[in-house]
């Protein structure tokens, strides 16, 4: 693996900002207030000489009251898988006993140090070195991450104290595999799904609602695939959403939707498939992104709640017959492998290719089956068709008065496509272009001889009057 960096220190101390000048990213969530990072957030810094996985961590306090004390326990956890700790103090609050508190944690860990001693702009730099020397830390920089200033300093200090690395591991890094975003309603069992499938308790589990504030980006390897989990902010409705981190939450859960080759959608059986869920499915079709439906907390509904859910799905999510559901239990296990499949399933169906000829040839088949409807006594004529894209698989039919075409024969055209190449878990595109009339521009010039005729009329015309 890539060398290990985790940047450790108090609440809003600048740790998020300085993981998105490092990575060159915004998967950071910022935000002036503290508390907003709560899970171990990966990135890959690849500004000098050599690339390191960069660990974005939460605040530590002095107490572990609420969600600090579970938020400490993955700041623990990513000291310990890490080659190196970069120390993020504040300049302008100076040195406090939180401060000193966690560099005697960060000594029992037996990790090299770096201390960067952030938010020294306006300020004498090396006074504020020497106010923070008492923490007995050699290797010091003074910067300032919003405005970019002495990253490239912290970067020649850190990368001679990282492990010797070959290239093969790099190169490994960079491929992820298929980008699976799990989304949902808050509450309703992501992270749970997320630490089930990792088989660890990864990111923070709470009964609290909108514990999960920023999108996590976690790898994984399961039955010799490659994937990488993305665990989202829960969305509730927009009225209300209140303060403007969980503004920002949900900008980056739509975000993630858009960056994903696969998108979970989890339900929580005991309540069925609410409004807000609906309109959560709907941003996965307009980004036009492969869906499977996980119902969770499965294996805690009696035999009557099982068919009120499964008749809720059954009629609220007709507009999307075609992505596979499963019952699942997050918390147990079960039905984890099935999803998996689904997934599989889904993201090869997205990426089908498809040929011009094979299409042309099921275009045939199917206006031989079923033609459209006349329009004005005329029927539309559909001529070929050829591969327009894949992620979502994109058809483009080329004919005539395909502007009148019926939107059932539409649907007619994409439910044919997709029986014929057994496509799971996408939606279809279907782009519909009309030949153009080349005497279109053409249609109100008469011809010679057609002006002479209509000149012979108009004087006819005029002589018959006298």
């Amino acid at each position: 693996m890539l060398p290990v960096v985790a940047l450790v220190g108090r609440p809003n101390v600048g740790k998020s900002t300085l993981f998105n000048v490092l990575t060159r990213t915004r998967d950071a969530l910022v935000a002036d207030l503290p508390g907003v990072t709560r899970d171990r957030h990966y990135g890959v810094c690849r500004l000098g000489e050599r690339k390191f996985v960069l660990v974005d961590t939460g605040g530590l306090a002095d107490s572990e009251e609420g969600l600090a004390g579970p938020t400490a326990r993955q700041v623990e956890l990513a000291i310990d898988e890490a080659d190196l700790v970069v120390f993020v103090v504040d300049a302008r609050d100076g040195l406090l006993p939180t401060d000193q508190s966690i560099i005697a944690k960060l000594r029992r860990n037996s990790k090299q140090i770096v201390l960067a001693v952030n938010k020294t702009d306006g300020l004498d730099e090396n006074l504020s070195l020497s106010e923070f020397a008492r923490l007995g830390v050699s290797a010091a920089v003074p910067m300032a991450a919003s405005h970019n200033h002495g990253t490239q300093k912290l970067l020649d200090t850190v990368l001679p104290l990282l492990p010797a690395q070959d290239d093969e591991a790099q190169e490994a890094l960079d491929d992820g595999g298929v980008r699976v975003a799990i989304i949902g309603r808050p509450n309703v069992g992501k992270s749970t799904l997320v630490n089930r499938l990792l088989g660890e308790n990864r990111v923070i589990v709470s009964d609290i609602a909108g514990t999960t504030r920023d999108s996590i980006r976690v790898p994984l390897l399961r039955d010799g695939h490659k994937y990488t989990l993305i665990d989202t902010a829960g969305v509730r409705r927009r009225s209300r959403i209140e303060d403007a981190v969980e503004k920002f939450s949900v900008i980056k859960t739509l975000q993630s939707i858009d960056a994903a080759n696969v998108v979970v959608m989890l339900l929580d059986a005991n309540e069925g498939v609410t409004d807000q869920d609906a309109g959560l499915i709907g941003q996965v079709l307009e980004q036009g992104r492969a869906l499977v439906i996980a119902i969770n907390k499965w294996d805690g509904l009696k035999k009557y709640d099982r068919e009120q859910c499964a008749n809720s799905l059954q009629r609220k999510l007709t507009f999307v017959e075609w992505a596979p559901q499963v019952t699942i239990s997050a918390l147990h296990g079960t039905g984890i492998s099935e999803l998996m499949k689904l997934v599989n399933r889904a993201h090869a169906s997205a990426n089908r290719k498809l040929t011009s000829s094979d299409l042309t040839r099921a275009l045939e088949s199917a206006y031989a089956a079923y033609q459209p409807p006349l329009v004005r006594g005329h029927a539309p004529k559909l001529k070929y068709a050829h591969p327009g894209g894949s992620n979502p698989p994109t058809i483009v039919i080329h004919g005539s008065r395909t502007k009148h075409l019926a939107e059932s024969y539409r649907r007619y055209l994409e439910n044919f496509f997709r029986a014929r190449y057994k496509l799971v878990g996408t939606p279809i595109r279907i782009d519909f272009r009309e030949g153009e009339n080349p005497y279109a521009e053409r249609k109100n010039v008469l011809t010679e001889g057609q002006q002479k005729r209509r000149q012979r009329m108009i004087r006819n015309a005029k002589r018959g009057k006298r």
